[in-house]
Formats: C-alpha cells, structure tokens, sequence
C-alpha cells in the first residue's frame, strides 16, 4: 500500500478531475505499488470529501461481478463504491429521457438493483438475504472513465469510484411480489437488452455471481473482512448488483430497453440525448 501522502495527492488530482470532468491519466501509470488497498484509500478520501460537500450517499454499486473475470485481475471478490443523491436517480414509470452531458466516455450496463431494510450479517445465504430486502428494481447504470479510451488497472477503477457516473432505477416491485421461488427466480432469470429495437445481448445471473442475491451476500463479506464499521451497509441502502451484460457504449440519439424473463421485474426504457 503507497504512503498516506501519496494516497492524499492521488485523491485530491482524481476528485479535481471528477469536479472538472477532465481526462486523468491512471495513478498506476505513476505509482508501480498502487494496488486495491491503496485505491480503496483513495476512495475513501473522495467519499469523506464528497458528505463534507453536502452529498447523501444512498447506497453502493458492485463492480467485477463476473466470476470469469477474477484470476486475470488476481482477485476474490467483487469491488464496490459508494452512491450519491447527485446520481441516483429514479424512474417510476420505467421510461426516462437522459442527459449524457458530463460524463466522459459513457457506457450502459443494464443491472438488479435491491433496496435493504434489514442489514445483512457476513455468511448469510441467498434466502437470508433476501430476507433483507423488501424492493428489488430494473436499473441502469451509467458508468464513464476519466482514463483515456478505457485504459487503466482494477486499482484505477476502484479509485474512481468504480467507474460510477449515474444510476437510474426503475420501477420498484416488492419482494413479497416475486412469489415464494424469488430465490430461484433470481438464479434463473434472462434479460435482453436491445438498442434502437435491435437486440445488442442477452444476459443473466451468470454475470452476477450466479445471483444479485450472491452479490450482496459477497458484498456483506468483503465489508466485514476489512474491520472498518464506518464501511458496513445501512437500512434504506440501494444496492446495484452488477452489469448483466458487457458494458455498451451510450451515445446521444440511441434508445436503450432491458426487458427480462422468469422474474417478475418490469421492463426498463432509456433514450439518451445530448
């Protein structure tokens, strides 16, 4: 892990460039020791700065939730940052025109997002998480880079908030809704994602550690592990699951839907514009 100064200096250049949205280049381009505890440190700077700025967080969004993807990056468990009010936002009649202005090479992921009324403790399983959660919701999540064309570590990522740049949540459905199998449904379920009504991908549970429940559970023990409570979920939390499909670039103009199968979620609808 790199020194408190250098750790405090990465911060303040990488909230500058977010503030600005500017292009940065990646601190591991300068730092050859910066690893994911020196990127969680940094995160931590931003995110005490961001509340001191007036920011709510209002919950987490989950990155590297595709198990295929963890030996090239050396890891075991997904990433995470927090979310604000800035760039929740919430669509209750699941069609939504959104502004790409300001966010730097933006790309889709359409997502699960599950909204906490319980906190969930380390080693619970699927059924006890859900037993934690009383919405569950279609989202989208915008994420954008502030590294040149989409190069930079897993380290890189983290600081930056895990690529973060807005949430959009669709309509909400209550858990009691999901019917007794919500477990298995959320095992099972499909989603199509199309653009322009031209189908882009297929995706699923797969992508999600096998379930966004799983997620969450992975989440609850990644948070335990680092003995940090001001890191530990709270009631009323939102919790983005992960990108169900691979991220697509967002470009003004393009009309984006996720419609899914073999669980009760509603349709989510998205046109972009400039």
């Amino acid at each position: 892990m790199l020194p408190s100064f250098q750790i405090q200096a990465i911060a303040q250049q990488l909230k500058s460039a977010q503030d600005q949205h500017q292009p940065l280049a990646p601190p591991s381009l300068t730092q050859a020791h910066f690893d994911i505890p020196s990127a969680y440190a940094v995160a931590q700077l931003i995110h005490e700065a961001r509340i001191a700025e007036g920011l709510l967080p209002l919950g987490r969004k989950l990155g590297l939730t595709n198990l295929a993807h963890w030996p090239q990056h050396g890891v075991a468990a997904p990433v995470w940052a927090h979310v604000y009010d800035r760039s929740v936002l919430h669509l209750p009649s699941g069609s939504a025109r959104f502004s790409l202005s300001g966010l730097l090479q933006p790309k889709i992921e359409p997502e699960i997002a599950l909204h906490l009324c319980k906190v969930p403790a380390p080693g619970f399983d699927a059924a006890a998480i859900l037993a934690c959660v009383d919405y569950i919701a279609p989202a989208f999540e915008l994420v954008q880079t502030h590294y040149p064309n989409w190069q930079f570590s897993l380290a890189d990522s983290v600081a930056n908030q895990c690529m973060h740049g807005a949430l959009l949540i669709g309509p909400t459905v209550a858990v009691a809704k999901l019917g007794p199998h919500a477990v298995d449904a959320l095992r099972g379920f499909s989603m199509a994602l199309s653009c322009d009504s031209q189908l882009r991908e297929f995706g699923g549970p797969a992508n999600v550690l096998g379930s966004p429940l799983e997620v969450v559970a992975r989440l609850v023990d990644l948070l335990a592990s680092t003995h940090d409570s001001s890191h530990a979920l709270c009631v009323g939390e939102w919790i983005s699951t992960g990108t169900l499909t691979t991220a697509q670039p967002a470009l003004a103009g393009q009309h984006w839907k996720a419609e899914f199968q073999g669980v009760a979620l509603p349709s989510l609808q998205l046109d972009f514009i400039a």
